[in-house]
Parts: structure tokens; C-alpha cells; sequence
């Protein structure tokens, strides 16, 4: 007998899960949102389920899956447990922020809780279930909850990547480290092209084979070995005298750039110890 699955949200997230469950053996039971109408359109979007608009109208089921924003997590998952017998089922939710500590209330109903947290982004969610496979998911939680879920995101094409839950602050920062914090970072040198007279246009030009570069060298041999430059080559005098001209341009970027020192030395120690 297929596991039943009840959906609390119904996002892009918890859309392009309840559509790969149900197309992989699951039994999408029932979609909750806040309203009939963004409910009907997930289990439209899902091929499966019925809607319910209060957590009073749900059924028990195997696994209850909390696809709500992070401020949502802790009420909802305590509306849950008053409203529905946990005793034996899985609870998790999808925060890549928060652990599956914040679901003590179905913890202490009985229900077993993890946290699945799928590694990309779902802009898009019909591209994203149409091309899920191979989609790296963070997994932390009960034992008994990771026994049922792995084998289940494996079927739907994850990859799952356990992570220790209390580091789980630190793991999604790792993400704004990768992507936000290397936009802002390549923003700020596009912008020191723009002071030395360069268009904005050809600044990307000449930025990006330096950046792809970078980023496949630090992919192909890790980051210690990617890292080229002045404080590679123990070049302080160029450090300061390029730490001063920005900071003069401007104290914001130099500020930045006087951040990243102290790390980037750290780093070419780490590159000659090799």
C-alpha cells in the first residue's frame, strides 16, 4: 500500500514535491493553504489530492509535509498536532534555515520529524519538476523519519546530503557564501572597472573569464589550489597600496576589500601547506 501524504503549503516548493510524490507511488491525500482557490490550483498543478483550507479538516496520514515559510513552521506544526492523530507518522518540513527541532509539538505527539531542504531554485516550478533528478537535498532529523524519506527523495530523483542539525544556520549560509555574497563580490569589481573608466558593459567582458575561471578551479581542485593573486604570491605591498586606492574611491568596497584579506592569507597558507 502506498504512503499517504497530507501537503501544509502549497508554494513552489511544496507544489513540485506533492507532483513528483504523486508521480512516483505516493498518495497525495490533501493540499491545505490558506485558501480554497491557491489550494485547488496546487492540486491542480499536482494531478492529485483534495483541498483543505483549516488543519481541523485533515485526515491522519503517513508523512505530513510543512512546505510554509520559516515564521510558519512553528505554529503550523502545533495546529497540526492538535488537530491530527502524529502517533507513528513523519513530519518535516523544508526550510533550509531552520532544523527539525522547531516541529517539538509533532515530536511530542508522536510523530517522527526531519528536515528536507532541496538545493535550488524554484522560480520555475514546472521546469523544476520536470528536471529534478539529480537535485541535492540537505536531510536532517529523527532516524526513523530518515529511514523512509531517503529512499522516498531517491525515488524522486534527490540526491540527500545528511547535515549535522546543529549546524544548520551555518549550512544555508554556506548558499548566500555561494551565491549572493559572490554576486556582491563581483559587483564590487565590475564597479572598480567602471572608476578606472571602463563602460559597464565591457567591465562584465573582462570580468568574466576571470571569474569562470576562478569558479572551475576552485570546482576542479578545490579552493586553496584555485587561488591565484597577490596575497597568493605574498605580495603585501601590492595588497596595501590596492587596499588604500579603493578605499579612497570608495569606503564601502574598501572596507570589502579589507574583510577579505585577513580569509584570502588564511587560504594561500592553506595552498602552501599542500
Amino acid at each position: 500500500m502506498s504512503a499517504s501524504v497530507n501537503l501544509i503549503g502549497a508554494g513552489h516548493v511544496g507544489r513540485v514535491l506533492g507532483r513528483l510524490l504523486a508521480a512516483h507511488g505516493f498518495r497525495i491525500q490533501q493540499v491545505l493553504t490558506r485558501s480554497a482557490g491557491s489550494a485547488q490550483e496546487a492540486v491542480a498543478f499536482i494531478g492529485a489530492g483534495s483541498v483543505a483550507t483549516a488543519c481541523a479538516q485533515l485526515q491522519p496520514a503517513d508523512v505530513h509535509v510543512l512546505a510554509v515559510g520559516d515564521d510558519q513552521i512553528v505554529p503550523a506544526c502545533a495546529a497540526l498536532a492538535q488537530a491530527v492523530p502524529l502517533n507513528g507518522s513523519i513530519v518535516f518540513h523544508c526550510s533550509g534555515a531552520l532544523a527539525s527541532d522547531r516541529l517539538q509539538a509533532a515530536r511530542a505527539a508522536g510523530a517522527l520529524v526531519a528536515s528536507v531542504h532541496p538545493i535550488r531554485s524554484f522560480a520555475d516550478p514546472a521546469a523544476v519538476a520536470a528536471q529534478f533528478a539529480g537535485t541535492f537535498c540537505g536531510i536532517e532529523g529523527d532516524e526513523g523519519a530518515l529511514a523512509v524519506l531517503t529512499p522516498a527523495l531517491q525515488a524522486i530523483g534527490a540526491q540527500p546530503v545528511p547535515i549535522k542539525a546543529e549546524a544548520k544556520t551555518v549550512y544555508h549560509a554556506a548558499a548566500v557564501f555561494a551565491s549572493n555574497y559572490l554576486v556582491t563580490v563581483l559587483d564590487a569589481a565590475l564597479r572598480a572597472y567602471q572608476a578606472a573608466g571602463i563602460p559597464e558593459p565591457v567591465a562584465r567582458q573582462l570580468a568574466q573569464p576571470l571569474a569562470s575561471e576562478s569558479m572551475a578551479n576552485v570546482f576542479r581542485l578545490g579552493a586553496a589550489a584555485a587561488l591565484s593573486g597577490p596575497i597568493a604570491r605574498g605580495d603585501l605591498a601590492t595588497v596595501a597600496r590596492q587596499q588604500q586606492a579603493v578605499s579612497a574611491w570608495d569606503a564601502e568596497t574598501g572596507a570589502l576589500y579589507r574583510a577579505l584579506v585577513a580569509p584570502t592569507t588564511d587560504l594561500a597558507h592553506r595552498k602552501q601547506q599542500k
